[in-house]
């Protein structure tokens, strides 16, 4: 009888623990503001329940979350936003016991786009709240679209991953977005400061791109070259090394379908052109071909360049570029490729990667193997083309090593064309610089 009476106060106090076990918790609240939008993540200890509303009656503007039956178990006070959207978020009287409401405080009115995201990778439930809006002004490093001018040749650098995604994790806890995008302004930094070239950011800070928009965020701003830049990782510590990827055949002929279906794409890239009509389809399908034929083997070549000089200042993981089937090299605008600068899984690599002087030999590289590839090959009316890019104005910290460097040629090479006695160069100077050697 006294086990009968164990047994059955044990399913009562089961039965007791249960609604307290159910009841779902806000665990962290994450803000990742881009020059488009704000997204804030709330993470939850189980799949959320919620519903919101919209008070547009005055300034600040407010978005009312409710989260029903759910504790709020992070200090809300200490949250600073770094948004120009998103003034504050904060709490207010739940209209149930038990219950949360968080109020975020905004600049503008707006719609949002709210998902409930499942756990996946290092992240649990997850509520995130998509907000529409000029949120980031973009790094100096990166020039607006506004900002580009025509007949530059224009290089559109993407940063892998970014915002709530990290990419690959080192061992030391490095992240692999944070070290591309230090890799990436310092190469749009190198590309602004050619006379010929101009440098477009895909994402200037740490939000997250879509991979499927962004060749078409370089396509929209006529780009004459895409590189995305990564850092490779292997389930084991010992690969170590760069590596060049470029679209494969396959990507392309499934790529190419699609695009062929959807007739404002095929419009850009028909440069503008009415596509033909139905019974004339295979002359799209022939001159996309012929579009995609020219970007691989454009990219294939600019790879080739870049690979080389990477081969100058760190250790190569493949000495050819290879071929993937990749999303971010999906454009028929422009020749692509994919930098993996090295292994952050490799604990001497991530090292390195993490070394501000790598990064820049990195950056360094992949602007003379980019420009090496336009002298070889300008664009149409550029000023690679043109040979305008022969006269350089001195600017602070350059010299005559530098400037041989940057333009593939010799330093005995300028001060012969200058006529120099010295190596001694000044500010302001104007040189004429002599074809590469």
């Amino acid at each position: 009888m006294q086990r009968l009476i164990a047994v059955l106060f044990t399913l009562v106090l089961v039965c007791f623990a249960v609604p307290a076990t159910a009841k779902n918790t806000i665990e962290n609240i994450r803000m990742w503001p881009s020059p488009d939008r704000t997204r804030v993540v709330f993470d939850m200890g189980e799949e959320p329940v919620f519903s919101y509303f919209h008070l547009n009656q005055s300034h600040p503007y407010r978005l009312v979350v409710d989260f029903p039956e759910t504790d709020l178990n992070f200090n809300i006070d200490q949250f600073e936003s770094n948004s120009l959207l998103v003034k504050t978020i904060r709490t207010s009287t739940a209209k149930d016991a038990g219950s949360t409401r968080i109020v975020l405080e905004l600049d503008k009115t707006i719609e949002p786009q709210i998902q409930s995201l499942g756990p996946q990778g290092n992240y649990g439930h997850r509520l995130v709240i998509d907000l529409p809006g000029t949120s980031l002004k973009r790094d100096s490093t990166a020039l607006r679209a506004e900002d580009l001018q025509e007949r530059k040749v224009t290089v559109a650098i993407d940063a892998g991953h970014g915002g709530e995604d990290p990419g690959s994790i080192g061992p030391r806890g490095t992240y692999e977005k944070d070290v591309v995008l230090k890799i990436a302004r310092a190469l749009a930094s190198m590309i602004n400061s050619d006379p010929a070239m101009q440098a477009y950011l895909i994402r200037s800070d740490d939000y997250y791109v879509d991979v499927n928009e962004r060749p078409r965020k370089a396509e929209r701003i006529d780009a004459d070259l895409f590189v995305s830049i990564h850092a490779d990782a292997f389930v084991s510590p010992q690969p170590r090394g760069a590596s060049i990827w470029v679209l494969s055949n396959r990507r392309a002929s499934t790529e190419m379908g699609r695009l062929l279906e959807n007739k404002e794409r095929l419009s850009d890239v028909l440069a503008g052109v009415e596509p033909a009509a139905d019974e004339q389809e295979f002359l799209n399908e022939t001159l996309v071909s012929m579009s995609m034929d020219h970007a691989m083997l454009s990219g294939y070549e600019a790879a080739t360049e870049v690979l080389a000089e990477l081969k100058r200042i760190t250790k190569m993981h493949k000495t050819k570029p290879q071929h993937a089937s990749l999303a971010v090299l999906t454009s028929t605008a422009m020749p692509s490729m994919l930098v993996e600068t090295g292994f952050i899984s490799n604990p001497t690599e991530e090292q390195l990667l993490r070394s501000n002087q790598h990064q820049q030999k990195l950056a360094r590289a992949i602007y003379q193997g980019v420009r090496g590839f336009f002298m070889r090959r300008p664009p149409d009316g550029t000023m690679f083309a043109s040979n305008r890019a022969s006269r350089h104005v001195v600017r602070s910290g350059e010299s005559l090593s530098i400037l041989a460097q940057r333009y593939n040629t010799s330093v005995t090479a300028i001060k012969t064309r200058n006529n120099l006695n010295s190596s001694v160069i000044q500010i302001g100077q104007v040189l004429e610089i002599p074809s590469p050697e």
